[in-house]
């Protein structure tokens, strides 16, 4: 079969890409970009229109004119009019659809303090891209010389958790890892055994209890699929378990980040939240990045939780197969860590090779905490102001450490931290939360302002920010309501009171016990 289509779709999205960035480069653009404030977007909207536009017009020359033939460079090649289109989508919703959403929302005043309706509602360039892609899908079709690209996108999302391996430290992995393991392995266990529970008291089959409770409990699709075989799961009933993750999952992937604004959670609450209430990782990913769009902070936090989620899968499974050959008759023998070895994700492991690499220090230079390098040679509207140094000093007695006052006295008499040595120190002095909330955020202020991000890793980010991009868009591409309408009756009861319950709980054992670091 020849998958390359002749079609001029390709190359006609790439003369339009390079006709935007030559706009954009030669000022024909300034009267837009200066009405939706994106200046910040300008190299990138000429760097990728013509990085990007130039591969479409020569793939899409070759689809036109070129001799196809059976094989792998074929369907290779026909992937890219599918992925050029998703990125096209994300590219047009980053750099224009949203930030008018935002000059919009702005003109309409704040609505809750001093956020404005596109905050609190999270209407980012990752929610619309997420959107935009579920209306293509179910009130138009994705056109067929894009269905192979459109089906890439998974790749982008595995790809890009793979690559957050590389912006971990083992320091933050150690303070993360021990409250993603308690916490996921608390919410994981009791909604798997709820969801049995419940199920024997609903009287459904042992089978579509057994494989909704991984996917309610675990990660998912992935977890529905991977437990399937060792319960003995029919079709259907793995048809009813998507449909209710989805159904579910889609709603929590929207209404997190507008109760996270609401609530005013930090970073590492909302990542921990997400990472440990939503089901799967595509939809963890979205509501992270929905969080904070403009950087990956809540990302990486919730990708550990995500991550120590997953790596409970193969307990699962075994679990799973013992509750059912107990209860089942006729239960055939199942290899069982056969099985749990042959489902247990790839990208896990990918991730775990990347930290592992990363923890060399292959990954950032020497000295680097979270990316960033210490450089107190700073402008004059970082240093600290009077009315900062006032506070500071009238707290200075609550510090007794000899170290921590020292560090504290000449931070005052230089308006800024001076030293890699004071920089540790002012970080230790925040995590101890000796002080007021409002003293620790002047020296949360004070650290961001000597501490810089590398250009090398500011562009990795920015790379892996757009692989999610990439890959959250084709996911809304794949949420039909015909999907989702498949949810049974029962799955859907079952899925909904576990689902509220761990989303409840687990947001208030994050505001309870949850606190923000630096």
């Amino acid at each position: 079969m020849i998958y390359t289509q002749k079609h001029p779709a390709l190359f006609l999205m790439g003369a339009f890409m390079v006709i935007t960035g030559a706009l954009t480069q030669f000022g024909l653009m300034d009267s837009v970009i200066n009405f939706l404030s994106i200046k910040k977007y300008v190299s990138e909207i000429i760097s990728l229109s013509y990085i990007f536009g130039g591969i479409s017009c020569v793939v899409g020359f070759w689809n036109l004119v070129g001799k196809h033939k059976k094989g792998h460079l074929d369907y290779y090649l026909s992937t890219v009019a599918g992925v050029i289109f998703i990125l096209m989508i994300s590219m047009g919703i980053r750099w224009f659809v949203a930030p008018f959403v935002a000059v919009l929302s702005k003109s309409m005043g704040t609505v809750m303090g001093d956020k404005y309706l596109h905050e609190v509602l999270g209407l980012n360039y990752i929610v619309l891209g997420i959107l935009t892609g579920i209306i293509i899908v179910n009130f138009f079709k994705i056109p067929a010389w894009a269905e192979n690209g459109v089906r890439l996108s998974r790749l982008g999302l595995k790809t890009g958790v793979i690559l957050l391996g590389t912006l971990y430290s083992l320091a933050e992995l150690q303070q993360l890892g021990s409250l993603s393991i308690l916490m996921v392995g608390t919410f994981v266990l009791g909604s798997v055994g709820i969801v049995l529970w419940m199920g024997i008291r609903l009287n459904i089959p042992n089978s579509m209890a057994g494989v909704l409770s991984a996917g309610m409990g675990v990660c998912g699709v992935s977890a529905t699929v991977a437990s399937a075989p060792v319960v003995q799961a029919k079709s259907v009933e793995i048809a009813y378990t998507i449909g209710t993750i989805l159904l579910w999952g889609v709603g929590c992937m929207f209404l997190f980040p507008i109760v996270g604004n609401i609530l005013g959670l930090g970073y590492v609450q909302f990542g921990a939240w997400a990472g440990t209430g939503i089901l799967n990782s595509a939809q963890v990913a979205g509501a992270a990045l929905a969080y904070q769009p403009d950087g990956i902070e809540t990302l990486k936090v919730a990708e550990i939780f995500n991550i120590t989620r997953v790596l409970v899968l193969p307990i699962i499974v075994v679990w799973l197969a013992i509750w059912y050959v107990k209860r089942e008759e006729n239960a055939p023998d199942v290899n069982i860590m056969r099985v749990a070895f042959e489902k247990f994700p790839i990208f896990v492991i990918g991730f775990l090779l990347m930290f592992a690499l990363s923890s060399t220090g292959m990954f950032a230079p020497a000295k680097h905490y979270k990316g960033k390098y210490f450089d107190n040679n700073i402008s004059a509207e970082k240093l600290l102001t009077e009315q900062e140094l006032t506070i500071l000093k009238s707290e200075q007695n609550k510090v007794q450490q000899a170290t921590r006052k020292e560090t504290i006295s000449r931070l005052i008499e230089n308006q800024k931290i001076m030293s890699i040595a004071d920089d540790d120190t002012v970080r230790g002095l925040v995590n101890a939360n000796i002080l007021s909330s409002e003293a620790n955020g002047i020296l949360k202020k004070a650290h961001k302002s000597v501490r810089h991000t590398a250009k090398k890793i500011n562009k990795f980010r920015q790379f892996i920010t757009w692989l999610f991009a990439f890959g959250l868009v084709g996911l809304g591409m794949q949420i039909t309501f015909s999907s989702i309408k498949q949810a049974g009756g029962q799955p859907l009861i079952i899925g909904g009171v576990v689902g509220t319950i761990k989303a409840t709980l687990s947001l208030i054992i994050v505001i309870l016990f949850v606190h923000e670091t630096i």
